[in-house]
């Protein structure tokens, strides 16, 4: 039986179907999540997607932090179950301090969409094992929030740990450290700006380099059983 990866859908979500879909591609099925929800209807793992705005007037991913069904996904988190936050999904990790920092607007206060060259900093997480290390790869990128950054010494700790996941290469929206991508201690939750959904289909995208991250992930999963 395939492993279930659940993709929660919060007010306002247009990536969510992008996620479920590559899910579908990658070989997991996928099982969609209502943000209202105070269940996670038996997954193996979550993706926070992107492309919600819902109470970014606020802060971003400060309302979505407090849905229901992010209870059972940082209680979930905590236990070691891997969850992938996607753009505006990565801004509700940190917001909900399943990871530091925050997420503030582009450098130059304007919206970013382009295929973006990463650099692949850490193999050591449930979904970048796939990867090589200092692999570059291009994923598709778009946002006006994207913009990495922590304090000095939380920047050191990530560093210093190995919880940098991806680099831009050419940073584009003036993120501390040219970080695109982190992880927590344990390696189970990864955030990261660009949107791996948008690159596993030849058809829509001009690399399947969002294809590894949903083979690490069932990678684990497989060994788990």
């Amino acid at each position: 039986m395939a492993p279930k990866i659940g993709v929660v859908t919060f007010p306002g979500s247009l990536d969510d179907h992008d996620a479920l879909r590559a899910v579908r591609i990658g070989g997991a099925e996928p099982v969609s999540l209502w943000h209202g929800s105070d269940s996670l209807n038996g997954v193996d793992a979550v993706i926070l997607p992107g492309g919600f705005s819902y109470g970014d007037y606020l802060r971003c991913g400060a309302i979505a932090r407090f849905a229901p069904v992010m209870e059972q996904v940082i209680a979930a988190a905590k236990q070691g179950m891997p969850v992938l936050g996607i753009c505006n999904g990565f801004q509700v990790l940190c917001e909900a301090h399943l990871l530091p920092g925050a997420l503030i607007r582009n450098e130059r206060q304007t919206f970013i969409c382009r295929d973006q060259r990463l650099r692949v900093e850490s193999v050591d997480t449930t979904w970048t094992s796939a990867f090589a290390k200092d692999q570059e790869i291009t994923i598709v990128l778009k946002n006006g929030e994207g913009r990495y950054v922590a304090d000095v010494d939380t920047l050191a700790r990530l560093e210093g740990e190995g919880r940098v996941v991806f680099r831009y290469l050419d940073n584009p929206n003036g993120s501390l450290n040219d970080i695109a991508g982190i992880c927590n201690e344990r390696g189970n939750v990864v955030g990261l700006m660009p949107h791996p959904e948008h690159n596993v289909e030849s058809l829509t995208s001009p690399s399947l380099d969002g294809q590894p991250f949903f083979a690490s992930v069932l990678d684990f999963l497989a060994a788990k059983v």
